[in-house]
Formats: structure tokens, C-alpha cells, sequence
């Protein structure tokens, strides 16, 4: 059930070698074909969690970029799932009514943390999550996001993969969003700021997974004139000047999902560690 989607890790290999930092599940099972997991931490405390449920009929895949601190996404990899699980309960199955009664019903019970907490837990109140939803059940796709990260649907043709975004960003960028932004904050004639090409609200920066992530942080790399390896050096907390906290989930959907299920009977969840170089020092130590 996704109310037992809680745990941590599920065997994924906790730094490669040469990057302490980047985690990373290589290929397991789901109902409709395989997936792979990996997420990279730049930040001293990683605001970045990410979770994949499975079961005979569904697959499910949270993707929380956290910002201003952890608290956030962790709470969402924590109470997501659940409120998708009740509210389908409730209604008689999955519907796009039903993700965003729980993004909605996710979001109001953080705030209510944070008006209970900011006065003792003050940087409690700076902190938020992007949130990008990706459900595959009875052989629909839902895809729900609200902030900045991205799903992209890859599909083979003429020897080559062609991709093709599903989501469209929701950040400051959209002048929708600014708008609305700028709305709320009437008072504040500098909410919204443009600084270095880039729309950003005031005070806020904004198998195949792994190799997704390593050509992230190739690219970041080649920003700095640095090579792959020395970024790969830097410790945590340094490490954001170079780069964010990255998290990608690759899902292949190259089987109808009727052919796996007996095999994938199984009910599995895989969380994102809370902290990826405490992680690989641990035993799931990766020498591939």
C-alpha cells in the first residue's frame, strides 16, 4: 500500500567510485518495464528527495526539488503518496482529480507545520518544494507538476531517441505565474526580480539515470572550465557553488503492463536517502 511507502534507500548504491555524492539504483523492476534512480547532493544538507512505488497495477514516481532547506521535500516524500492513496480510496480510483486534491491537501498541511513551528524553527519558513508526479495505472500516464523540474517522454524512431516534454515549468519565468506572484505580494514591488537573463522570485535560487546525472554534472563542470573529476572532489556545501542537488528517475515502458504483473506481484517503494554522503559510507558501498 502507499501508506508504506516510508523507506529509505532500498539498496541503491551509495556513491560511486571517485563521487561519495552521487547515488544511484541502476535497474529494477516495475509493472510495465524497468526503472533506474540516481540523485547527486551539491547542498551541506540535501534538499532533494525522490520516490518510486511499485505494484501489480501502478507505478509511482515523486521527484521534490527542495529549496531553503530540506523540511519541505522530505515532507512531501512522507505525505504525497498517502493523500493519493486516501483520496483514490475515497473517490473510486485515480483521476487527475485526485492528484491535485493531494498536492492541495500536501501543501495545506505543511503550512500548518509552519505556523505551528516557524517561532521555534525560524528557517523553517524559507523553505519549499517543487513537486513532479508521474503515475502509470490501467495502462494510463499522469504527469502533475507544480515548480521547475521536468518529464520528458523518450521515444525510439529511426535509430535515435526523440524526446518530448509532458510538463510545463511553473516558476516566475511564465509571465502567468509572475503575475500571480506579483499579486500576492502587493506590497513588495521587488518580488519579483530579473537578474542575469533569468526571472527569480526575491531571496530564492532556483543504468541511464546515473549517466544522465553525470552528464549534468559534465555540463556544469565545462561551465567552470573544470574537468568531470575534480567537480567530483568537492565536498558538500562548496559543492552548490558548482552545482544544485540533482535528481533524475528514468521509467521504461517497453512492456504492456498485462506481461509483467505476474512477475512484479510484489508491492516495493525507494526513497531517496536523507543524506547521500552519510549513505555511502554506510554498507551499500557501490564499486561498479
Amino acid at each position: 500500500m502507499l501508506l508504506d511507502c516510508k523507506c529509505f534507500g532500498g539498496g541503491g548504491g551509495g556513491g560511486t567510485v571517485g563521487d561519495d555524492l552521487l547515488w544511484h539504483i541502476d535497474l529494477k523492476r516495475h509493472a510495465s518495464g524497468d526503472y533506474s534512480f540516481a540523485m547527486v547532493q551539491a547542498n551541506s544538507k540535501l534538499e532533494d528527495q525522490g520516490q518510486v512505488f511499485t505494484s501489480p497495477s501502478a507505478t509511482y514516481l515523486g521527484v521534490y526539488d527542495g529549496h531553503g532547506g530540506p523540511q519541505a521535500s522530505r515532507f512531501v516524500s512522507r505525505r504525497l503518496f498517502p493523500f493519493i492513496h486516501d483520496f483514490a480510496t475515497e473517490q473510486g480510483g485515480l483521476s487527475a482529480e485526485v492528484i491535485r486534491k493531494a498536492f492541495s491537501a500536501t501543501e495545506e498541511e505543511f503550512l500548518q507545520i509552519v505556523k505551528r513551528s516557524w517561532m521555534a524553527q525560524p528557517e523553517i519558513a524559507s523553505a519549499g518544494s517543487c513537486c513532479l508526479l508521474g503515475i502509470v495505472s490501467d495502462d494510463l500516464l499522469y504527469v502533475a507538476n507544480l515548480g521547475d523540474s521536468r518529464a520528458v517522454l523518450g521515444e525510439k524512431g529511426n535509430g535515435r531517441v526523440v524526446a518530448e516534454r509532458l510538463t510545463t515549468d511553473h516558476n516566475v519565468g511564465v509571465e502567468e505565474v509572475r503575475k500571480e506572484v506579483e499579486a500576492r505580494h502587493p506590497d513588495d514591488a521587488k518580488i519579483v526580480i530579473h537578474a542575469r537573463g533569468v526571472w527569480r522570485i526575491k531571496g530564492i535560487i532556483q543504468g541511464i539515470a546515473r549517466r544522465l546525472v553525470r552528464a549534468a554534472l559534465q555540463e556544469a563542470a565545462k561551465k567552470r572550465e573544470m574537468i568531470y573529476k575534480d567537480i567530483t572532489k568537492i565536498e558538500k556545501g562548496v559543492r552548490r557553488y558548482f552545482h544544485d542537488d540533482i535528481t533524475v528517475i528514468v521509467m521504461f515502458l517497453d512492456h504492456p503492463s498485462g506481461r509483467l504483473r505476474a512477475k512484479a506481484s510484489s508491492v516495493d517503494c525507494v526513497s531517496s536517502p536523507a543524506d547521500i554522503y552519510s549513505s555511502s559510507n554506510g554498507s551499500n558501498k557501490d564499486h561498479s
